[in-house]
């Protein structure tokens, strides 16, 4: 989300646009270790892809030794049981860390797991890693229509049909502000994250 240019400078619905191209990678790396391993691995890749980067300074959640695979699922937080399982993409998976962080400091468990491939997905990492769970929390700088939200649900829909809570910007455009401020009043952050928590868990049978 780039925040002072307003919402004409804020590809806020790409995911949901180009997802729907058929044979098409779309990766959103979650810091500038992700950026640079996506790049360089994207070129041996013979259909289209999608990188989609952040312009703005973004947290550093990784290392040049982290592992990462394209279309592979990486669990980033784990406690014992978790509750929940959030997925995340791009760089609001820091809010969904600190989230976690908060979480479990109030005796709530969860996993937090980093989508840096939301087409094709791995849809096998997501039985697996929702299976304990029992309920989902999406996490992302988009709109909650068609982005990784949509990718999640439509599997599990097919799948294994949970309690599901979207964090994401709610059908309508964001305004001018610095990164920081928007996030905050388009309920992106931390605190978001852990309410929408706590709201899926009330929802689980």
């Amino acid at each position: 989300m780039t925040g002072p240019d307003g919402s004409t400078h804020q590809a806020t619905e790409d995911i949901a646009i180009v997802r729907a191209w058929p044979g098409i990678h779309v990766i959103v790396p979650c810091d500038s270790f992700e950026a640079k391993k996506s790049t360089i691995k994207s070129a041996d890749i013979s259909t289209p892809v999608y990188l989609r980067f952040t312009r703005d300074k973004t947290p550093v959640m990784t290392t040049e030794e982290t592992p990462f695979e394209l279309s592979k699922i990486q669990t980033f937080w784990l406690s014992e049981k978790p509750q929940v399982t959030i997925f995340g993409t791009g760089h609001l998976l820091y809010y969904a860390l600190l989230a976690a962080k908060n979480l479990e400091k109030e005796g709530i468990n969860v996993l937090v797991a980093n989508v840096a491939t939301v087409k094709p997905l791995d849809e096998k990492s997501i039985s697996e890693l929702t299976g304990e769970s029992g309920a989902v929390v999406s996490v992302e700088d988009h709109q909650v229509d068609g982005g990784l939200g949509g990718a999640l649900a439509e599997h599990l829909a097919k799948t294994n049909p949970l309690p599901m809570e979207f964090v994401g910007l709610q059908n309508t455009f964001a305004e001018s502000g610095s990164p920081k401020e928007l996030i905050k009043k388009y309920g992106l952050d931390d605190a978001a994250i852990s309410a929408a928590v706590k709201k899926v868990i009330s929802r689980k049978k």
